[in-house]
């Protein structure tokens, strides 16, 4: 059976197959510690269980509005004007299967064969193969360390040409964990003033900033406002992952487009889980400030730990759940060419899972989720220890 071009051209994420792996090895009875997903390791809370199941019981098991549930929308729009002091009038408001999903509706929505869209460098590894499944081009934008791998008005001019259409803004990021703070970002919308560029701010972690705040690009003006499109939901925020919803909140055009898209792709999200969203959106503020205070003392723990390591380079992340150490040093020490090379041998032998940066554009470096319990995390990260230990010992040798 012949498969299409653009299916064959398409990557696999790899943390999505690092993830099943170490799952398959654990069915094998392998006691493989996985630090590859980016998961919350915690269910659902009890109260939006209880009301999703609740909703559920009482009928509400029928198609909805394909834009999203109208209660939904509701909480949505309370939500953004509460955190992030923006109004949206309702239908500028898109439901979607998970912001992955959301995101794959505007690239489809915005993208014509040609059209570039400029992602900085690291990046998480699906913006890139959506933009290609639109058959837009995508532009890497190289970030450094020493600025904690954030974009600025220098570098990005050095990618602007007149294809680019789109620009992707990720605070807090996946992999690297920097935030972009108020002055970065207005440098930022200052720049594209007068440039006719859509953002779109992939804000799903946005609960989850440990130092400093969470601002968005949108909120820089009402011009910025008009041309940014603002992807967030609850999958992160209170361990909703399988659940499936995220959202869009901007121009009423671009959300009419990806509501048409839909209606020939899911109809809607399922209406049991966007009932579980509105439940997470009405629970009370407390919830979130002790899951930012957890992930804050993993963060502590888990950095002090990985800078302890010998020849390792990592910037603290001030947000989301991942550590993202330069590794090349570590691995060409240990007798590895590559850091791949080193990730797949400390797998096989240790057991322990971790994503390599070159998933994410950065092949120096490697990704580690610290979205997993405290022994969990000591446990990996001591058996990461001891296998560079041994690799160190057996090159002197």
């Amino acid at each position: 059976m012949q498969i299409s071009k653009r299916i064959k051209t398409l990557s696999r994420s790899q943390t999505v197959e690092i993830t099943n792996l170490s799952r398959c090895l654990k069915n094998e009875g392998i006691d493989v510690i996985s630090l590859s997903v980016g998961e919350p390791d915690f269910t659902t809370p009890e109260e939006i269980i209880h009301y999703a199941n609740t909703m559920a019981k009482q009928g509400n098991t029928k198609y909805v509005a394909t834009d999203g549930l109208p209660e939904l929308k509701l909480k949505i729009q309370e939500k953004m004007q509460r955190d992030n002091a923006l109004s949206y009038d309702l239908d500028e408001i898109f439901v979607g299967s998970g912001a992955k999903q959301v995101l794959y509706n505007i690239f489809m929505a915005l993208l014509d064969p040609g059209d570039e869209v400029v992602v900085p460098n690291p990046f998480w590894v699906t913006y890139t193969e959506q933009v290609k499944l639109a058959e837009g081009v995508p532009v890497i934008a190289h970030t450094t360390a020493e600025n904690e791998y954030k974009l600025t008005p220098k570098i990005l001019d050095q990618f602007m040409t007149e294809k680019t259409k789109i620009l992707v803004l990720n605070s807090p990021n996946n992999p690297t964990g920097s935030v972009y703070t108020r002055e970065e970002l207005k440098a930022l919308a200052d720049y594209l003033d007068d440039k006719d560029i859509i953002v779109i701010a992939d804000e799903i972690y946005e609960v989850l900033v440990y130092d400093g705040e969470h601002i968005s690009i949108a909120s820089m003006s009402e011009k910025m406002k008009k041309k940014t499109i603002v992807i967030n939901g609850v999958s992160k925020s209170h361990a909703m992952t399988g659940w499936r919803v995220g959202y869009a909140c901007g121009d009423r055009e671009v959300i009419s487009a990806i509501t048409k898209l839909q209606s020939q792709l899911v109809s809607s999200v399922s209406t049991p889980a966007q009932y579980a969203a509105v439940a997470a959106y009405d629970m009370e503020r407390t919830f979130l400030d002790e899951y930012n205070q957890l992930f804050r003392k993993r963060r502590d723990n888990a950095y002090k730990k990985m800078v302890e390591l010998p020849y390792v380079e990592c910037i603290k992340p001030q947000g989301a759940f991942y550590l993202f150490p330069y590794f090349k040093d570590t691995a060409k020490k240990c007798g590895f060419n590559t850091v791949d090379d080193f990730l797949k041998a400390l797998l096989s032998e240790k057991h322990v899972a971790l994503v390599p940066g070159s998933a994410f554009g950065y092949p120096n470096n490697l990704r580690l989720s610290y979205a997993v319990d405290e022994d969990t995390l000591n446990e990996a990260m001591n058996r990461l220890k001891i296998f560079i230990n041994e690799k160190l010992e057996n090159i002197r040798k």
